[in-house]
Parts: structure tokens; C-alpha cells; sequence
């Protein structure tokens, strides 16, 4: 039994480094979670006005442009999927994938062709692994995307998209990624990029208001070239903030739950170990007595 009693208390030690490393693993992700919160937070008035501009051009002008004009009959689609660098996140990276998978099937059964663009190691490893080609592929920044990271994606879906479908082009661009609804809750979700749907809520004119007059130089068109890849960048780069923070907020849930199993695992290992001690001490004693008795039942009978 004392060698069932060591290897209990190797198990409670194993456990114990453990459950300290994903404590650790979630005290760095719960830090994170701030600072991705306030990078969200400082992106956002540059995206708004950014999306304002870009509606002052596409409602106040005439002009056709690649990016905001739909095919008439779309036969190649790509989506962009955001999943994660690393592990120990629980389902994040599952169940964005999940939801790519369905986006497939849905472009599917509209007869359309499907390619791949994938940012971080756990997206790629899925694609690979089923052998599946991807038309391209980034990583290393999963949980600290900045703008140079979303102007390389933006670049290549851009030119995806302008590229004519019978050089290998698209007709439209998807992109899957997690949404931070809040700390407890992530939610995978699918946005089209690319023709561009620009909304903006914009409250109807007062009787009598003069509505503004817009002034384009040095051409409407020459005003979308700027901009419309400037919009594509920040939509792809409110997406990855919102995956960075849905990452860090799933880690640190994941890392919450390992810790708590560890510490039930060391409550558990320390009952039984003390119960195994326990066992020892009685039969220590149970011997002792016995020994004595016979000794003494020795001497009697010798008298």
C-alpha cells in the first residue's frame, strides 16, 4: 500500500504544476482581452468615418465601380476564414471552421466555384490535413493583428476579386470569422466583403432641408480607387480584431476550466491518498495489537 500511497501523491504534484500553468495561461489571456477590447475601440472611428466616406461617394455619384458592381451570374466565390494560431481555446477554431463548412455548402449548391483563404496555423492544419488547396494563407498574428497584417490580406482578396473569373478570379468574397458578443459569449458569423453593400443609417430629410451637395475631385472615380481598398482593409481588420478578442476570451473560459478540473482532480487524489494513509495506520496498529497479543498469550501459557 505505501507504494500506492507514493504514486498518489506523484499524481496530486503532476496535477499541481499543471493546474499553476493554466492559471497562468488565463491570467495572461484575461489581459489580453483588455488590450484587444482597446485596440477594437481605437479602430473604430477611423472605420466609421472611413464608411461614411465611402457611402458620400457610392450615394451622391454615378459611377460603376469593380468592387461595388455585382455579376450577373456569379460562378466563383472565395472565402476568407479567421481561426487561430494556437490551442487550448476550446471550440473557437471548430466551431468558426463549422461555420465555413456551411458557407461552402450554401455557395455550393448555388453552382458556385469555392476557393480558399485561410489566416492562422489551426485553419491551415484543417485544409491541409483533408488535402484541400488553398489559394492563400497567413499566420503568426492570430491574437495581435495589426494594419500591415490586414492590408497583405486585404491585397490579395482585392486583386482576387478584379482578376477576371476565366483567369481564375472571383465573382464575390466571404470572410468567416467569431464575433466578441462579450466575455462569455462568441459567436461564429459570415459577412460578405466583396461587391461591397455599403449601409449606413441615415436619418430622412426634414421638410424644407437642403440636402448636401458633393464636390468629387479629382473624380468620383479616382476618390474609389482610394478608398474602396482602404474600406476592404478595415472591414478585414475589424474582423480580425474581433477574432483576436473572441480567441482570448475562449482561451481564458478553457484555461477557467482546466484550472477548476485540475483542483477537483487534486481534491480527489488527496481523499483517496489520505484514505490509502488511513488503511496503512489501522493495519499498522491491527498488527501491533495482534503482536502484542500473541506475545502475551505466549507468556501465559509458559508460566
Amino acid at each position: 500500500m505505501a507504494a500506492t500511497l507514493r504514486e498518489y501523491r506523484a499524481k496530486i504534484k503532476s496535477v499541481n504544476a499543471t493546474k499553476k500553468i493554466t492559471r497562468a495561461m488565463e491570467l495572461i489571456a484575461a489581459s489580453r482581452i483588455i488590450k484587444a477590447q482597446q485596440r477594437a475601440a481605437a479602430a473604430t472611428p477611423y472605420a466609421r468615418e472611413l464608411t461614411r466616406a465611402v457611402s458620400a461617394v457610392a450615394t451622391f455619384s454615378d459611377v460603376d465601380h469593380p468592387l461595388t458592381t455585382e455579376s450577373e451570374n456569379p460562378t466563383r466565390a472565395a472565402m476568407l476564414v479567421i481561426t487561430s494560431d494556437r490551442g487550448l481555446a476550446g471550440a473557437y477554431s471548430s466551431a468558426n471552421l463549422r461555420e465555413a463548412e456551411r458557407l461552402r455548402e450554401a455557395l455550393s449548391r448555388d453552382g458556385k466555384d469555392v476557393e480558399t483563404y485561410v489566416c492562422g496555423r489551426k485553419g491551415i492544419s484543417y485544409y491541409k490535413f483533408r488535402r484541400r488547396d488553398l489559394a492563400d494563407s497567413w499566420a503568426g498574428f492570430s491574437d495581435t493583428p495589426s494594419h500591415d497584417n490586414a492590408r497583405e490580406v486585404a491585397t490579395a482578396v482585392i486583386d482576387a476579386f478584379r482578376t477576371p473569373t476565366e483567369d481564375g478570379g472571383v465573382d464575390e468574397i466571404h470572410v468567416v470569422f467569431t464575433r466578441f458578443v462579450s466575455m462569455l459569449v462568441q459567436r461564429p458569423d459570415v459577412i460578405r466583403l466583396l461587391p461591397l453593400q455599403v449601409v449606413e443609417d441615415v436619418e430622412p430629410p426634414a421638410e424644407g432641408e437642403v440636402l448636401p451637395l458633393y464636390d468629387f475631385e479629382p473624380s468620383p472615380e479616382d476618390v474609389l480607387d482610394a478608398l474602396l481598398p482602404k474600406y476592404v482593409q478595415s472591414r478585414i481588420y475589424f474582423c480580425m480584431l474581433q477574432a483576436a478578442a473572441s480567441e482570448l476570451a475562449a482561451r481564458q473560459r478553457a484555461m477557467k476550466s482546466a484550472t477548476d478540473n485540475a483542483q477537483d482532480l487534486i481534491d480527489k487524489y488527496t481523499r483517496i491518498a489520505n484514505q490509502v494513509r488511513q488503511s496503512d495506520i489501522t493495519q499498522e496498529i491491527s498488527e501491533i495489537v495482534g503482536g502484542a497479543n500473541a506475545l502475551a498469550d505466549a507468556t501465559a501459557g509458559s508460566e
